[in-house]
């Protein structure tokens, strides 16, 4: 869809109590209203108004980069995010202000909640798959979480992602035993039934009402509970953690994707100052991680012409590039996100001991 181009035809109405929001039907009918010029893009922008609502819009309206001063920006990160640079680094190298970055990294990992969402309304669900979580941590290593994925074994195609918070546990000081009790006491303890909840939901979507599912995952206690509680026939594979990590080892598919994760990402290395301040920026840029390995990123760094997981599994026919990813705005109301996505898309996730969060509640946002 090329916004540029003067013969633009708007696909739907975008407002989304409009009869024409959800597709282009026969009878939907809109007017020129003019035009005006964009200083940030340097050109002028078609406006029209809907004749079934009072909605007007423009071809900007169908952009990613809507109501962006730098519309420039939103391209460079998928790279930038995926190539191990923390948020401030970003911004140096952009010459902007770090909070710009974290808007559109946010607004990015949005866009790509959206963008896999929509491809997997029309693709195969995962029958054999391998599951996992790895430990990370917001604000400070006393408030450590969980993200759980979910990757399907014979193509690396990572399908859904969960997080849980959860309380700081391992080797401690005195000192910090202390220190952990007097946070817990000021802003309350993560709730222990929580990896049992996310992994569950993040089960629920990855199966997508199979009858039968094959799940491949290590000896975590918590797994074959979960499993009990799906409705579908579950085939639960389990090889220990303390196995070898080689290809050979049946989780390799997931812990390949751990290790990229950790590879990739600036606020997941093992030791860093760049770690997530929220969780729920933690979930951002792991869609754009999610998005970025599945569509853009062949599956093995020495072979030559590798395909995407999505090529694997044929979704897809070619790689996609940053241009196409960002070739249209994704509306939230034309595509029914999961529940825990849902809650990422709102910045709804909350960090608690932070007491003011941004959160994503604007009326013509995107």
């Amino acid at each position: 869809m090329d916004t540029n181009s003067p013969f633009f035809v708007p696909p739907h109405c975008p407002n989304p109590d409009c009869l024409y929001h959800q597709q282009l039907t026969e009878g939907w009918r809109y007017k020129g209203i003019g035009s005006f010029w964009s200083q940030s893009q340097e050109k002028r922008i078609q406006r029209f108004k809907c004749k079934h609502c009072p909605r007007s819009f423009s071809t900007q309206t169908f952009s990613p980069t809507y109501w962006l001063k730098r519309p420039d920006i939103l391209p460079q990160l998928p790279t930038k995010t995926t190539g191990c640079m923390a948020n401030r680094q970003i911004a140096r190298d952009l010459h902007v202000a770090p909070s710009t970055v974290d808007r559109q990294i946010a607004r990015l990992g949005r866009h790509c909640l959206l963008y896999h969402t929509e491809q997997m309304q029309s693709a195969n669900p995962a029958s054999v798959i391998v599951i996992d979580g790895f430990v990370t941590f917001e604000y400070s290593q006393y408030h450590p979480f969980h993200h759980h994925l979910a990757v399907e074994r014979d193509t690396d195609f990572l399908v859904y992602f969960t997080d849980s918070e959860v309380r700081r546990s391992g080797t401690m000081t005195r000192a910090q035993r202390r220190k952990r009790e007097r946070l817990e006491a000021k802003h309350g303890k993560a709730d222990p039934k929580a990896v049992f909840k996310d992994v569950l939901h993040l089960m629920e979507v990855v199966t997508g009402g199979q009858p039968r599912v094959t799940v491949l995952s290590d000896d975590h206690k918590t797994y074959p509970r979960v499993l009990k509680k799906l409705p579908c026939e579950i085939i639960h594979l389990v090889t220990s953690s303390k196995e070898r990590r080689d290809a050979g080892n049946p989780l390799f598919p997931i812990n390949l994707t751990d290790l990229l994760v950790r590879h990739s990402c600036a606020n997941h290395k093992r030791e860093t100052i760049a770690w997530s301040k929220r969780r729920q920026a933690s979930a951002e840029r792991l869609a754009i991680f999610l998005v970025w390995r599945n569509y853009m990123k062949g599956r093995r760094e020495k072979a030559r012409g590798s395909p995407t997981p999505a090529e694997a599994r044929g979704m897809m026919d070619h790689r996609v590039d940053v241009a196409e990813l960002l070739e249209r705005r994704l509306f939230v109301s034309r595509i029914g996100l999961p529940a825990r996505w849902a809650e990422y898309y709102k910045r709804a996730v909350s960090t608690r001991v932070m007491a003011v969060e941004r959160r994503h509640d604007l009326r013509y946002a995107v």
